[in-house]
């Protein structure tokens, strides 16, 4: 039975990983995900808004300090709050890299391109196995096209596979109107990988003093239904590695994710409810369904419920979302 897989070109010894969470900033806690099973380690995201603040003391270009732009930008972590300063995540990165034997790979977190270049390359020569970018952005401007958002991640990728020897892979929300394309456009780019999808964390609204208020909650398993049927979508249709991100509350759900077309599955909310052993409930889970099925590989379970194997990939998904509707019995 081979439960291995090949991400990003690295070969793991099975698809399941722990994605970027507070965990990775802690050395003991890396050591303890890499001794429960872990195939590889996201890093904690080094943030764009992070490493310009560190740099000119300035938040998209303004000073927090200055009285026109103190309440815009009051709801930033100070420099104070980030678990290390950039430098500090690059000594982090080396002893990391230091103290497991697995693939380490580097985030960098943010929405324009103008920190990045060179942190990718810093983050690359501190001894990032890989780099993910993860491109988060809300878009507010009324005026601004997707096609403009589209372009833009699209040029990030190019520019970074042109100054990196590392591959890449890019972190997306699923709201663009075309997200197929947006994904064809982003393999012909270069991009080594496509980590779906992004969790937008959305505020809630405190009706007492009518002020917004984050709040947090660790994904569950209904998530993982949009990244299942993206996954399902796209695998054997681009050259990328795919990876779920999002979703997976229960071992099950990691098993899923590979049926519909996952090469890795990242892990974040699980481990944070159950600690790094769920690793091992996951690998377990997997070799049981592999053995229950008489399946040899991972390889050749991966995508076996996907829509490569649809004659249409549009009138299936039309079907099942008209047959959804009507299976409501009272």
């Amino acid at each position: 039975m081979d439960t291995s897989t090949t991400y990003l070109g690295l070969r793991l010894a099975h698809p399941f990983m722990a994605g970027a969470s507070p965990l990775s900033a802690h050395l003991d806690s890396v050591k303890r995900l890499e001794d429960a099973g872990a195939a590889a380690i996201v890093l904690h995201s080094l943030f764009e808004e992070q490493i310009t603040l560190a740099a000119s003391g300035r938040i998209h270009h303004r000073d927090p300090l200055d009285a026109d732009f103190a309440a815009a930008l009051s709801a930033f972590p100070s420099s104070g709050e980030y678990p290390f300063s950039p430098e500090e995540h690059l000594d982090h990165l080396r002893r990391v890299k230091s103290a497991v034997r697995i693939p380490v790979i580097a985030s960098l977190n943010g929405a324009t391109a103008e920190a990045w270049l060179h942190w990718a390359e810093r983050l690359q020569e501190a001894g990032a196995d890989a780099l993910e970018v993860n491109h988060y952005a809300v878009v507010t401007d009324l005026a601004l096209p997707g096609i403009a958002i589209e372009t833009q991640v699209r040029d990030i990728v190019l520019e970074l596979k042109r100054i990196l020897r590392i591959p890449v892979a890019v972190k997306l929300s699923p709201f663009f109107t075309a997200f197929a394309n947006v994904a064809q456009q982003l393999d012909k780019a270069g991009a080594d990988g496509l980590v779906i999808f992004n969790r937008f964390y959305q505020p809630d609204i405190d009706f007492h003093s009518m002020t917004v208020e984050p709040h947090l909650e660790l994904s569950r398993s209904a998530e993982l239904l949009l990244r299942l049927r993206w996954l399902a979508i796209l695998h054997g249709r681009i050259r990328a590695s795919l990876a779920a991100t999002g979703g997976v509350e229960t071992a099950n759900d990691a098993v899923k994710a590979v049926l519909a077309g996952a090469h890795a599955v990242q892990m974040v909310s699980a481990l944070l409810r159950h600690g790094p052993s769920f690793l091992e409930s996951a690998v377990d889970a997997l070799k049981r369904w592999m053995e229950w099925q008489k399946v040899a590989s991972v390889d050749d379970m991966r995508g076996k419920v996907s829509l490569l194997h649809a004659d249409d990939p549009s009138a299936f998904e039309r079907a099942n979302y008209i047959r959804t509707l009507h299976s409501w019995n009272k």
